[in-house]
C-alpha cells in the first residue's frame, strides 16, 4: 500500500495553493474575547475583539492573563469572534464602571453596590470562577428547563439587565469586524453564540453573518434570554434575514454534552421531527462542529464498539452547577446523528441531519490557539501550567488537562471574503482538523477513476464528473455499480507524517436500522497488513521524556481511489474521510515536563489527531 501511495502522488496539486476556482483557507469560527461573561469571569479581563484578530492574522499579542507575548505559528485565514449573546459585555462593565443606577430606586441601588462589590472582590480574589459555576443551570428535565427560561427569563439575579450595555459592546466588537477585515488577505466575520443550555443539556450554536457592521448594527445578538428553543432561533434568522439583507449560518456545537438533544429524532419541545422542522433546521444548520476544545464529538466507544479510534478526546463533563454522572446517548454524536438523519428521511421525507464538519476552538483566550505546543487553553487561568490541575468544581468536573488543543475550520472557498466563506459553508465543502493543518481532498462520482489523482488539475478532473465534499449523488437502476471516491491527504507542512486514510460509511439497511463501517483506504508506511488483511498499528515516536518525535514512520501525502465493495443501490448512505496523523506529545505532556511531573494528572501523553471532511451522500433512485 506504500508503494500505491508514492506512485500516485507524482504531479498532485498541493493543497496549500488554490486548486481551480478554489482555495483552501484556515480559520476558527468560534472564539471569545473579554466581552463574553464567562471568559471574563476566568481572568481574561482586557483580551479584546483586536487582540483576537492581531493573533489570529499572525501579529505578536499580549496575553491577557500571564501578559507574555505570544504569537500563532502560521496565520489563519479568517476568525469568527463569536462573544455569547446573553448579557454582551455586561460582566466586564460592572466590574469596571459598577451598575448604572441614575433612574432606580434606592433599594434597587443598594443591590447594585453589592453586586458590583462581590464581582470584584471575586474577579479580583482570583475567583471569579465561582461567580460562573453558582449561576449554571441545574442539572433537570431540559424541557421544563427551557419553558421556565421562555416564561421567567434567564435566572441571573445578583446583575441586573443592562440593555445598553449590550447595544454598545456589539457596536464595538462589529466595529473591530470592519476595521480588520482585509477581503482577499484576512476575513474577519461578524458572529456570536446562542448559548441555549436548558437543564445543563448543550444547545449551543455560533451564529455567522456575512453582513458588515453598520448592517449588523441594525440588530441585537439573539440569545438565551430571547428563547431557549432551535426553532425560535432559526425563525429569527429568517425575519432578520428579510429585514436586513444579511445572510446567517448556525453551526451547533458540543453535541457531545447535549445529554441526546442534539441530534435527536424529536425537537426539544418533544414534538417528533416532520417534513418542516427538518426543513428549517436544513435552511441554517448545514455545519456542524465536530472537534473543539470541550472534547471530540465524532463518536463515542458505547456507540462505535468495532471502531478502535473512537475512544478520542473524550469530554464527559456537563456544564451545570453541580455535576452529574455522563451518560452516552446517540443524540450526543455526529456520526449517530448523520446515520439518524438517513432514517428520519424515510419518514419525513427531508435529512434534518446532512451537515458538513468543521472543527474550531472554542478559546476563551482571545487567542486561537490549537496547537499542542502552543495551546493557552480554553480560559485565560488555565495558560499556565500550574493552573491546569484541579478540577473546576471541587472534586469534580474538568481540569485543564482535560481541554483538547483543538480544532481548526479548513473551507474551500471561491475567495477569501466573507460572502466566499460563507458560501463554502453553505455548500458544505469544508472539513475539520483537531489542530494540524492537514490537506484534504474528497471527491466521489461514477465517472471516476484511480487515474484522475495524477491530474494537474484534480478539483476540475473529479468534479466534470464527480461532486465534492458536501455533495450528494444520485443512483439510477444500479447498473453503474457503485461509485468511485477520490481522497488525497498531506501532512501539515511543519507537522506529523499521516497514519491512514480512512473512509467512515453509514447507511440504514433494508430493515430500516442504520449501521456503520470504517474502512482503512490508505496506509502510511511498509508490512500494515497483518494476516487477516488488518491493518497494524504505524507505531509511536514519541519520546516521553523530551516530549519529542520523529517523522521515521506513516507518510508526507496518502492519496486512495476507492469503491464500496457492500455497495447497495437501493440503500441510503453516507461516506466521510477520517484521516489520522501518526502520534504526537499532547500538550498535557508539554505540561508534565514543564513542570517536572510524571503524568498530568494520568491525562494521555500522547495524541493522534486527525481530519475529518464533510460527508458526500448517496440517494437510491426515485
Amino acid at each position: 500500500m506504500k508503494a500505491r501511495a508514492i506512485a500516485l502522488t507524482i504531479g498532485l496539486v498541493a493543497t496549500s495553493h488554490a486548486i481551480a476556482q478554489k482555495t483552501l483557507l484556515w480559520g476558527d469560527t468560534h472564539l471569545h474575547t473579554t466581552y463574553s461573561s464567562d471568559a471574563f469571569a476566568n481572568n481574561n479581563l482586557n483580551g479584546t475583539p483586536e487582540d483576537a484578530y492581531r493573533y489570529a492574522s499572525g501579529l505578536p499579542a499580549v496575553h491577557p492573563y500571564h501578559k507574555a507575548r505570544v504569537q500563532i505559528k502560521a496565520p489563519l485565514d479568517f476568525l469568527v469572534v463569536s462573544d455569547h449573546a446573553e448579557f454582551l459585555g455586561v460582566i466586564r462593565n460592572t466590574y469596571f464602571n459598577g451598575i448604572d443606577d441614575t433612574d432606580i430606586g434606592l433599594v434597587d441601588q443598594a443591590k447594585a453596590w453589592v453586586a458590583t462589590r462581590i464581582l470584584r472582590d471575586a474577579i479580583d480574589s482570583g475567583d471569579g470562577r465561582s461567580l460562573f459555576i453558582d449561576v449554571l443551570p441545574e442539572p433537570e428535565e431540559p424541557l421544563a428547563a427551557a419553558q421556565s427560561i421562555l416564561e421567567n427569563g434567564v435566572p441571573v439575579g445578583w446583575i441586573p439587565a443592562q440593555p445598553q450595555v449590550e447595544i454598545d459592546t456589539w457596536k464595538t466588537i462589529t466595529d473591530y469586524a470592519d476595521q480588520y477585515n482585509k477581503p482577499g488577505e484576512f476575513t474577519a466575520l461578524i458572529g456570536w453564540e446562542w448559548s441555549s443550555i436548558p437543564g445543563g443539556a448543550n444547545l449551543h450554536r455560533i451564529v455567522i453573518t456575512d453582513a458588515d457592521a453598520p448592517t449588523a448594527q441594525q440588530f441585537q445578538p439573539f440569545g438565551l434570554d430571547d428563547s431557549p428553543f432551535p426553532e425560535d432561533l432559526w425563525a429569527w434568522l429568517g425575519s432578520t434575514r428579510d429585514e436586513t439583507g444579511a445572510d446567517f449560518v448556525a453551526i451547533p456545537h458540543n453535541s457531545n454534552i447535549s445529554k441526546g438533544y442534539m441530534f435527536d429524532d424529536k425537537s426539544l419541545r418533544g414534538k417528533a421531527i416532520d417534513a418542516d422542522y427538518a426543513k428549517r433546521r436544513l435552511e441554517w444548520e448545514m455545519v456542524a462542529e465536530i472537534t473543539q476544545i470541550k472534547g471530540d464529538s465524532e463518536t463515542h466507544p458505547d456507540l462505535s464498539p468495532d471502531d478502535p479510534f473512537a475512544d478520542f478526546e473524550t469530554y464527559p463533563y456537563y456544564i451545570q452547577k453541580y455535576s452529574s454522572e455522563y451518560t452516552v446517548s446517540s443524540g450526543d454524536y455526529l456520526r449517530q446523528g448523520l446515520m439518524r438523519g438517513l432514517s428520519i428521511e424515510q419518514s419525513a421525507g427531508v435529512n434534518p441531519y446532512q451537515f458538513g464538519l468543521i472543527g474550531s476552538t472554542d478559546s476563551h483566550t482571545a487567542m486561537a490557539s490549537a496547537e499542542e505546543d502552543n495551546f493557552m487553553g480554553k480560559l485565560a487561568t488555565d495558560s499556565i501550567p500550574a493552573n491546569k490541575s484541579g478540577a473546576w468544581r471541587g472534586d469534580s468536573g474538568p481540569d485543564g488537562w482535560a481541554m483538547s488543543a483543538s480544532g481548526l475550520a479548513a473551507v474551500w472557498a471561491e475567495e477569501n471574503t466573507r460572502e466566499g466563506i460563507l458560501d463554502a459553508l453553505r455548500r458544505r465543502e469544508v472539513y475539520a482538523t483537531t489542530g494540524p493543518r492537514i490537506g484534504v481532498q474528497f471527491y466521489g462520482g461514477w465517472g471516476l477513476s484511480e487515474a484522475d489523482l495524477a491530474a494537474e488539475d484534480l478539483y476540475a478532473q473529479a468534479t466534470a464528473s464527480g461532486v465534492p465534499m458536501g455533495g450528494e449523488l444520485t443512483g439510477s437502476d444500479g447498473s453503474e455499480g457503485a461509485p468511485t471516491f477520490l481522497v488525497q491527504a498531506t501532512s501539515d507542512p511543519t507537522g506529523a507524517n499521516l497514519d491512514r486514510i480512512q473512509i467512515v460509511k453509514g447507511w440504514v439497511d433494508e430493515s430500516g436500522q442504520t449501521a456503520e463501517r470504517i474502512f482503512d483506504v490508505a496506509l502510511g508506511g511498509e508490512d500494515r497488513l497483518d494476516n487477516n488483511g488488518n491493518a497494524v498499528p504505524v507505531g509511536n515516536t514519541v519520546d516521553t521524556d523530551r516530549a519529542t518525535y520523529t517523522n521515521t514512520i506513516g507518510e508526507p501525502r496518502l492519496v486512495a481511489a476507492w469503491s464500496d465493495p457492500e455497495f447497495d443501490a437501493t440503500q441510503s448512505a453516507f461516506y466521510y474521510v477520517r484521516v489520522l496523523q501518526i502520534p504526537t506529545p499532547r500538550h498535557s505532556l508539554y505540561d508534565a515536563i514543564a513542570l517536572g511531573l510524571d503524568s498530568a494528572d494520568e491525562h494521555p501523553a500522547t495524541i493522534q489527531d486527525r481530519a475529518y471532511t464533510s460527508p458526500i451522500w448517496y440517494h437510491p433512485a426515485n
